[in-house]
């Protein structure tokens, strides 16, 4: 049976509106060096992420959307540098996480986790779930033996819907398509009592009957503990129901940021209306006009001069669209959009 998903109206007013920023990034580029020849020397580079902005006010759920390939996952994982940026800052409470060094750096890792998409690969196939979740219960030293660990483990695995007698298992002695492994992942991010979750596509690997389980533990989560989420997701109708804002992403760059209910009744980029024109309505009687974009997405090795959405918009307009980078602005109602024409 498919539960239902259920968000509070009107939090995304109230969350923004309100309160500092948790997290700022502003500017963050990654670049991948590709290297060549005899000597190995550097012939070109993937411009994964390029110049991306954002924040993310306490208690709020960020949506990161887009195609494969646009930087996404790459952005998370440079905020939490388990990729160093190339560039640009990323300010977590006022402290640019870019900046620290690592001793400083392990007393953030408490306040920032991450939960990854494949939870079978993100979890050590040698160890137990109690090893698993109370490793870093251990290196921080929030448990002093290890029946304290044990009981925090075992708190924690009932938080997420697990049970006591899973403490001794395997990962693989777990259901993959279902939510029994994702949910190990989502206890071990819970358990330094992080204030930050970067949740990297946390439901794409699970069944389609699955995944509303899934993300309705994460909105409980978040309004027991006070969390605040980065959400990377394909799904756009996933994103809509969890998300207070969402930012679109394409070719490493963020085109359009807006409160979620706004953007997908009235989104402005090109490229954000041909995403939502692909998102299936559960009502046969009523039609959506789809909107096919020609040509592939550009290569990051060489992506296009100015906008780099340009080479497939349907209302490109030369020579500005081909030659100026579009600056990501907002209107009067906090919509922000990176595009020359809207």
């Amino acid at each position: 049976m498919t539960e239902t998903i259920v968000k509070p109206a009107g939090a995304a007013t109230a969350v923004v509106a309100t309160q500092k920023p948790l997290l700022k990034v502003d500017k963050l580029a990654k670049r991948f060096s590709v290297r060549g020849g005899i000597l190995r020397r550097e012939v070109e580079q993937v411009h994964a992420v390029d110049g991306v902005s954002f924040e993310i006010a306490p208690g709020e759920t960020l949506g990161l959307v887009g195609e494969s390939g646009c930087g996404k996952s790459t952005t998370g994982r440079c905020i939490l540098r388990l990729i160093e940026p190339t560039s640009g800052t990323v300010s977590f409470e006022g402290r640019d996480v870019t900046r620290l060094d690592r001793y400083v750096e392990k007393s953030l890792c408490r306040d920032m986790q991450i939960i990854f998409q494949d939870p079978f690969a993100s979890l050590n196939p040698r160890m137990t779930v109690a090893a698993i979740i109370g490793e870093a219960l251990k290196i921080h030293g929030l448990a002093k033996s290890k029946a304290a660990r044990d009981a925090r483990v075992v708190d924690l695995l009932e938080t997420v819907g697990l049970k006591a007698d899973h403490l001794r298992r395997y990962p693989h002695e777990f259901s993959g398509g279902q939510r029994q492994r994702q949910r190990i992942g989502i206890a071990r991010a819970l358990a330094v009592e992080p204030k930050l979750i970067i949740c990297d596509e946390p439901v794409s690997a699970l069944d389609v009957s699955i995944q509303a389980q899934v993300i309705n533990l994460l909105e409980d989560l978040q309004e027991k503990f006070n969390l605040t989420y980065l959400f990377i997701a394909h799904d756009l109708s996933v994103v809509e129901h969890i998300s207070n804002r969402v930012a679109v992403m394409y070719l490493g760059r963020v085109v359009e940021i807006a409160e979620a209910s706004q953007l997908y009744a009235n989104p402005r980029h090109p490229y954000t209306e041909a995403l939502l024109s692909a998102v299936p309505i559960p009502d046969p009687k009523v039609k959506r006009q789809r909107i096919v974009l020609k040509g592939d997405v550009p290569n990051p090795l060489n992506p296009p001069k100015g906008c780099h959405f340009h080479t497939r918009c349907p209302i490109r307009k030369d020579p500005i669209c081909s030659t100026e980078r579009p600056e990501l602005k907002p209107d009067a109602n906090g919509h922000w959009v990176a595009c020359h024409l809207r």
